[in-house]
């Protein structure tokens, strides 16, 4: 009998659990068609409907999210009466919760009920414990519904209860910033190191998020700068101001100015270097090539026994190269420098894999603007004799040899090496950039079919740029090629492009002239304009450049070069003229203009950049989300 009354009452039990679970998700179901309804009367501001659906969602489920919602029915619907009390509630449930009294506070405020907010408010300060945590979070809460009047009277209160032992800089410095008192503002987080310098890197991002950088006429920028030279002349012994004056000058890009005083500091503290070859690095990326080259050069001159010096002789030079081939703005006796300084470093270290990078800079300085090519191509030769080479760097030796022999005039000496590489490393980026070059140099014969095919591939490349290049030199042999019956404007043009390779642009530009007078309506008027650009880009004539691509976008606004005109006119301008303003709005008129273009992605990349915007290498984004 025992055994038969267990099993009923376990039956018993099993019915109610399972009514129970119909119950339940009875009321989830009936709760999620509530919460769809309620929120979509809410996005339709038909809060009188919506209201009724939060009341019951927030009877389950009085969550700050049905709260918040269900107030803001009340409030749109006029009742008082409920707002207020359902305020009370929420406050008397989340007593640790101090938004809610500001609520309630703001609440009588609207309801000019003044006395009765303010009630509330002194008495949230006049309770405060001396726990940091509360205290932010009554600041916060008051800043929030932009109280700043109480929000200071909260940290100073804050301030008094913990005795400086928890100094709510930050909180201070906020608030100055939010009530436009800059040196009051700069001077909190300047004493917030005082207190612990281990805040700076917290200080730098604080003084950046307050403090416009890119502009000249900030009021902000001469308090700052003021305040941390008196105190670094004050304070010598603590670093902690000239680090953060040094900061301020990168940001400012004053890096004269930065290199003074990291060289200061580097022999006040013997610091062997470190910071200013950082700060070397750091003008390199800003194309600050001679300021870059005094930091390198004041490393090196510490002596071959300090930690940095081959870094450093190695940077020196490789800053030479990149000013001379990025900038292009050099004499002749920048050159010879530059190749004997190569030489001296060579000779001592001697020709091996390691000084390899070194041999191929000076062989490119020596063909490309030393007018020597004859001695690179001899360097670069007897560099493949090099022991313990690598593949790559053998292949890497090959493409920069076969670059100068174009150069040289040796263009099937160059396709000889170009083969090699490609089919050495047929699926790697260097193959496909040997192979587009190798399919240039048909093209510069006008073997105008045979370089078609081998474009066709190439504009599968995983390499962006080589099928982007490959894609356009298609595009013009595709658009020019057998327009006219002797085919002599494309021969003559494929010839004029070799010439400009090889750095004769006087010829060059007698070629493209000859076409424009014996063949007028050619459609190659926009490549001839776009190569004369380029032309003149590679002497370092920006604004001769320029002009060629005005004249372009003003004869061939709608042809298919027009995006590839606007896109180098932004890049003279943000690299070479360094009008960040003006470049923006070169690339802003591709993404704009030019949406299927190829140059979409890299200038969406550039102008967010331009824009102080932090840029993911592989974020799309809408052009309308600029």
């Amino acid at each position: 009998m025992t055994f038969i009354y267990i099993r009923k009452k376990n039956k018993l039990k099993n019915l109610i659990f399972i009514c129970a679970l119909f119950v339940l998700s009875g009321v989830q179901a009936q709760t999620g068609t509530d919460r769809q309804l309620a929120e979509h009367y809410y996005a339709n501001k038909e809060f009188d409907k919506a209201q009724n659906y939060f009341e019951v969602l927030y009877k389950y489920d009085p969550s700050k999210y049905n709260f918040t919602h269900l107030l803001d029915c009340y409030n749109a619907t006029n009742s008082d009466k409920e707002a207020e009390k359902l305020i009370k509630k929420q406050w008397s449930q989340n007593k640790g919760d101090l938004d809610y009294p500001v609520i309630l506070g703001q609440f009588y405020e609207d309801h000019d009920e003044v006395a009765k907010a303010n009630d509330i408010y002194d008495e949230l300060i006049s309770d405060l414990r001396p726990v940091p945590s509360s205290i932010i979070n009554l600041f916060n809460a008051f800043k929030g519904k932009g109280k700043n009047d109480y929000a200071f009277k909260a940290i100073s209160r804050g301030r008094d209860l913990m005795k400086n032992n928890y100094p709510f800089h930050f909180q201070f410095a906020e608030y100055y910033g939010a009530t436009q008192q800059p040196a009051k503002m700069i001077g909190e987080y300047l004493d917030l190191l005082d207190f612990n310098p281990s805040y700076l890197s917290s200080v730098q991002t604080m003084l950046t998020r307050q403090i416009d950088f890119g502009t000249s006429d900030s009021k902000e920028l001469p308090i700052l700068k003021e305040e941390l030279l008196k105190r670094a002349q004050k304070n010598p012994s603590n670093t902690t101001y000239s680090e953060l004056l040094i900061w301020l000058f990168v940001q400012t890009k004053e890096f004269n100015a930065a290199l003074v005083q990291t060289q200061a500091l580097d022999k006040r503290f013997d610091q062997k270097g470190y910071n200013v070859f950082n700060l070397g690095t750091i003008c390199v990326q800003n194309k600050e090539y001679s300021v870059a080259r005094k930091a390198f050069k004041y490393v090196k001159e510490l002596g071959d026994s300090g930690p940095l010096y081959y870094r450093a002789e190695n940077a020196l030079l490789n800053t030479r190269f990149l000013e001379i081939t990025s900038n292009r703005n050099y004499t002749e006796t920048d050159i010879q420098e530059a190749i004997s300084d190569y030489q001296t470093t060579i000779q001592r270290v001697g020709k091996n894999n390691m000084s390899l990078p070194l041999i191929v800079e000076m062989s490119h300085i020596q063909a490309f603007y030393g007018d020597d090519a004859e001695t690179a191509i001899q360097n670069l030769t007897e560099a493949l004799e090099i022991a313990r080479l690598t593949d790559m760097q053998r292949a890497e030796v090959k493409m920069q040899l076969a670059d100068i022999h174009v150069l040289h005039g040796d263009i099937w000496e160059a396709s000889l090496y170009y083969m090699q590489v490609d089919k050495s490393f047929k699926f790697e980026p260097i193959g496909h950039e040997a192979r587009f070059k190798n399919a240039r140099i048909f093209y510069y014969d006008g073997e105008f079919n045979y370089a078609q095919s081998q474009l066709d591939v190439l504009k599968q490349s995983t390499s962006k740029l080589i099928a982007n290049d490959a894609i356009q030199l298609s595009l013009l042999i595709t658009d020019n090629y057998g327009l006219d019956s002797n085919f002599a404007a494309m021969f003559w043009f494929a010839s004029a492009d070799l010439l400009i390779e090889q750095h004769k642009y006087s010829e060059a530009f007698q070629l493209f002239d000859s076409i424009m007078i014996n063949f007028p309506y050619h459609s190659l008027g926009d490549e001839i304009l776009i190569k004369k650009s380029k032309a003149m880009q590679y002497q370092g004539k920006w604004n001769e450049a320029l002009n060629f691509l005005e004249e372009l976008l003003k004869y061939y606004s709608e042809d298919i070069l027009a995006d590839d005109a606007w896109f180098q006119k932004g890049d003279i301008y943000q690299n070479h003229l360094f009008d960040d303003e003006k470049a923006k709005e070169c690339y802003l008129k591709i993404l704009t203009d030019f949406k299927g273009s190829l140059f979409s992605t890299e200038s969406r990349k550039r102008f967010r950049k331009l824009r102080g915007e932090s840029v993911e290498e592989d974020s799309v984004e809408r052009d309308d989300q600029l």
